[in-house]
């Protein structure tokens, strides 16, 4: 049979792009296809490039690509885009046709995260090894650095930069949806290349020795303790793309899995300034850095910073996720958990000294470090720069699930639970060990959600859910104990360290003694937690106790205001309640309420009865959660309760919010906008002009309204003038008349 004429690249790639505007999806990629079954990895090589940004557009925005954040189930071309990308589809069987060749693709430095990007133009190496030895120096007279990425790794660069690159959407649309075909993609690859259950499949291709070759291996001068606080000894080399010729082809094929996560993380999770940056580095890391930086300073080609650009003094990161951006997130938080907790019981029982002795598949090792290693730091400074930066509003949902997904890996064990009795139950003590490694997550957010609470209007039902979705986690039976004993250990001074025992000791059978082990048991705990902390903090942190005296106080603060948020949506349902009696039927003749000033008949969606009603449901199961994590006294809470209630009378509600007197009348002050927000105050607004030319109001039909106003005026122009005399007369038909006609305060004089 004779073989397919094949075209040369330039012309290959001329028709394809000839093909983008002409040809349907459908068609296009059934060519796509042919082209990557027919054609050898060097014509393919051409077209890579231009491929990867027609699907996932270009990375500074301008090309729009396949719009995969905004392709949903609905549209005609979903199903054949998930088919052409799915992990084993033509386009992966393009990227491994090509990694078995060992092609390289360049990324400009410039489109990297902040904070790498800023550290790259200073000189430095990143700590994170996904960048090492891939950097491409200038030449002389070029200004820009490179990277030099396989086609894995710039497959998945661009597909994880889709997400953050900046879009414009067509009017209507926006890419939030959990259904979008990115977001089925994501949760396709990390189930492919992150398994539960089975290993990562092997590729379809494979070089001389029988694997797709690798990525190269870095420096062995470069420490991978970057990725967290524990010794790199705990993870064999296989996972430090470091293949060998005789390595096991299992161990070879784990680095697209490390792979793949570096990217997510590196991509999505670094919106922190380059002080935080550096203070993530370890100690080894920071010395690999410094040997770095001493040889470049002897290079000829120093590489281009922009004058007063990128330094350590002037670069901050902007603060810009999206919610759709968050919903990816919670998405590698939730699987990454999965993943993790599908670990053998056997292996993750075992101590890392047993690991060199038993053989254990590189998968399940990388299951036993992923969570803490790969993406607890950047987490972390992700989850607190949402806490601080986002909105006060309900958008703040999503960041808020992410934080408790995190903290809560039991709920991700793939064990079926009844959910009534999920509620109530007790969490095991085996998450002992990790709630103390993540003590920050649970004590240093909680605070931080403390702040934004306070000042968060809770009268809206929305906002109250998120009270009391926090505190209803805090309460899980066993979780607060587990909390306080990681406070204790990180308390313990700091001479306990200094005395640590040597790792080698002896059991009992052997001469020794449990009282040693249970010692060295209880060091090494305080050890964890005090690196833990450290390492995210520094080392000149400022500990705030989660069950201390002062968050305590902070806590009885929200308690206040939540009894404040309360009584208010109590009143404004009493009023809506009032004010719905009023405007009957008969108010269409004439009978109703004539108040023209009342602010709560138009209450929005989220001041409805139905909502104030839940409104006051989930304040109230967040008072008796509260109460429970911290231990306070029932009779204080009704105490204070009941004090709040009698000093807010009907009187006090109608002063005016806290003010100061400036120049051009009264500024508000905080206390006054807490006030406002939570509805205890409000400013005296009343409308004194015509009562025809009040201002349309939210729950009104404007266009109606203009309208409306339009006809009567014509009316009175027209016919004034018979009405004013039908009103003037006597009878039983001017009695009528100026019942229906006249003013109503005229009407009575």
């Amino acid at each position: 049979m004779a073989a397919p004429t094949l075209q040369q690249p330039s012309f290959l790639l001329a028709n394809l792009k000839a093909d983008t505007s002409t040809k349907p999806l459908l068609h296009r990629c059934q060519d796509l296809v042919k082209i990557i079954d027919d054609y050898p990895a060097k014509e393919l090589h051409a077209i890579f490039p231009w491929l990867v940004e027609t699907v996932f557009g270009s990375l500074d925005g301008i090309i729009a690509g396949w719009n995969l954040r905004l392709l949903h189930s609905r549209s005609n071309e979903y199903n054949i885009v998930l088919e052409f990308l799915k992990p084993s589809g033509p386009m992966m069987k393009l990227v491994y046709k090509l990694q078995a060749e060992e092609y390289k693709y360049e990324i400009p430095v410039n489109y990297l995260p902040g904070p790498v990007k800023a550290c790259i133009q200073e000189g430095v190496l990143p700590d994170c090894p996904l960048f090492h030895n891939k950097l491409q120096f200038p030449l002389s007279g070029l200004l820009t650095l490179n990277l030099a990425l396989n086609p894995f790794e710039f497959f998945m660069f661009n597909f994880a930069y889709c997400l953050i690159t900046p879009k414009s959407y067509p009017q209507g649309q926006q890419g939030s949806s959990t259904d979008s075909a990115y977001f089925v993609l994501v949760d396709t690859y990390l189930k492919y290349f992150l398994p539960s259950e089975g290993s990562v499949p092997p590729s379809p291709f494979s070089d001389s020795r029988g694997s797709v070759t690798a990525p190269s291996p870095r420096s062995s001068s470069v420490s991978f303790a970057g990725y967290g606080v524990h010794s790199p000894s705990l993870l064999k080399h296989h996972i430090f793309h470091q293949p060998s010729v005789n390595a096991d082809p299992a161990a070879q094929e784990i680095w697209r899995s490390e792979t793949l996560l570096q990217m997510f993380v590196e991509i999505w999770l670094h919106h922190y300034s380059l002080e935080m940056y550096q203070k993530l580095q370890s100690p080894q890391v920071k010395l690999a850095l410094l040997q770095y930086r001493l040889s470049m300073s002897s290079m000829p080609c120093q590489p281009y910073a922009q004058p007063g650009s990128g330094t350590c003094h002037t670069y901050q990161e902007p603060f810009s996720p999206t919610e759709e951006h968050v919903l990816v997130v919670r998405l590698l938080v939730k699987h990454l958990h999965a993943f993790s907790n599908s670990l053998k019981p056997e292996q993750l029982s075992s101590s890392p000294s047993a690991h060199s002795h038993t053989h254990t598949s590189p998968l399940e090792e990388f299951k036993r470090v992923v969570v803490q290693r790969f993406v607890q730091q950047k987490l972390y400074l992700f989850l607190q720069n949402c806490f601080g930066h986002w909105p006060l509003d309900a958008s703040f949902r999503a960041v808020l699930e992410t934080w408790l997904s995190y903290i809560q890996p039991w709920r991700y064990t793939g064990e079926k639970t009844n959910p009534q009795q999920d509620q109530n139950r007790t969490v095991p003590d085996k998450w002992e060990l990790f709630v103390q490694e993540n003590l920050l997550m649970y004590t240093k957010l909680f605070q931080v959600f403390l702040n934004r609470a306070v000042r968060t209007d809770l009268v809206n039902a929305k906002n109250a859910l998120m009270v009391f979705r926090v505190a209803k986690v805090f309460a899980q039976p066993n979780l607060a104990e587990m909390i306080q004993k990681g406070e204790q250990l990180f308390l313990e001074p700091e001479h306990v360290l200094h005395h640590r025992q040597p790792r080698g000791y002896l059991t009992p059978s052997q001469g020794g003694s449990y009282v040693s082990s249970k010692q060295r048991v209880v060091t090494d705990m305080v050890f964890r937690v005090k690196s833990h902390v450290y390492a995210l903090e520094g080392q000149d942190c400022q500990y705030k106790q989660m069950f201390g005296t002062e968050l305590r106080g902070a806590v009885m603060k929200l308690i206040q205001i939540i009894a404040q948020a309360r009584q208010t949506a109590k009143r404004i349902s009493d009023h809506s309640s009032v004010a719905t009696a009023n405007n009957s039927f008969m108010s269409w003749f004439g009978m109703g309420s004539s108040d023209l000033n009342n602010t709560f008949n138009g209450a929005e969606a989220e001041e409805s009865g139905e909502c104030l009603k839940k409104t006051h449901e989930f304040l109230d199961r967040a008072l008796e959660n509260l109460c429970q994590i911290f231990k306070l006294n029932q009779g204080q809470l009704t105490q204070l309760i009941s004090n709040l209630g009698s000093s807010q009378d009907d009187g006090n509600c109608k002063q005016l919010p806290d003010c100061i007197q400036g120049e051009n009348g009264l500024i508000l002050t905080d206390l006054g906008r807490k006030q406002i927000i939570s509805g205890l105050r409000r400013f005296d607004i009343r409308y004194q002009g015509d009562p025809e030319l009040q201002p349309i109001r939210s729950y009104e039909n404007a266009l109606l309204v203009r309208l409306l106003y339009r006809i009567s005026s014509l009316l009175n122009d027209r016919f004034g003038g018979h009405m004013n005399a039908l009103c003037s007369r006597q009878d039983f038909l001017g009695r009528l008349g100026r019942h229906y006609l006249a003013d109503p305060i005229l009407r009575h004089n």
